[in-house]
């Protein structure tokens, strides 16, 4: 009879105890205050092995950009977006532009892509498929206006099991050198 009162409290306990613990990594990407040093790409972990992933962007002619962030979601798990807005933003200050949805797709890791469709705006979860280890979501979004010379881009932040979770905010700049605009720390 005793065990029947303890049982909610040694589970509560057990689950406690196999909590996950995190702590974002360098939610800012930039570095240095100067943000001159190129790079290839930013990954920003998540907890429960959710990933989201950039590149440098697409310059286009008239001064704007496309982005691509890839989302990592591991079978069995899903993340909802707290809002569906990829803000350009004055670097640490006020929204210039919301990037507007490009196209969207998901695979698994272990299969080619799907048909890649422009749809209207970002959905409201990302659900990994049980068909693969790891699903992708690549997502593709644009501004088409002149950006600045230094800039911010800040993804929608997560729910992930009923929690919610900051995103990094990626950095970018024009690089003359190269004409055109890159991840930068």
């Amino acid at each position: 009879m005793r065990l029947r009162y303890l049982a909610p409290i040694f589970l509560a306990l057990l689950l406690s105890a196999c909590g996950e613990s995190y702590t974002p990594v360098n939610l800012y990407m930039a570095t240095t205050p100067d943000c001159k040093t190129w790079q290839e790409g930013s990954r920003f972990e998540l907890p429960r092995g959710i990933s989201v992933a950039t590149t440098p962007p697409v310059t286009l002619p008239d001064g704007g950009a496309e982005f691509t962030f890839v989302y990592i979601v591991p079978r069995g798990e899903r993340a909802r977006f707290l809002s569906r807005d990829y803000n350009v933003t004055v670097p640490k200050g006020p929204v210039l532009h919301k990037a507007e949805l490009v196209t969207l797709y998901q695979r698994t890791t272990n299969s080619r892509p799907e048909i890649v469709d422009s749809i209207p705006k970002v959905p409201d979860m990302l659900v990994a498929s049980a068909a693969g280890d790891e699903t992708l979501w690549r997502v593709r979004v644009r501004v088409k206006d002149k950006l600045p010379e230094r800039f911010d881009v800040v993804p929608p932040a997560f729910e992930i099991a009923v929690k919610e979770y900051p995103m990094r905010t990626f950095t970018y700049r024009y690089f003359p050198e190269r004409k055109a605009f890159g991840l930068c720390s």
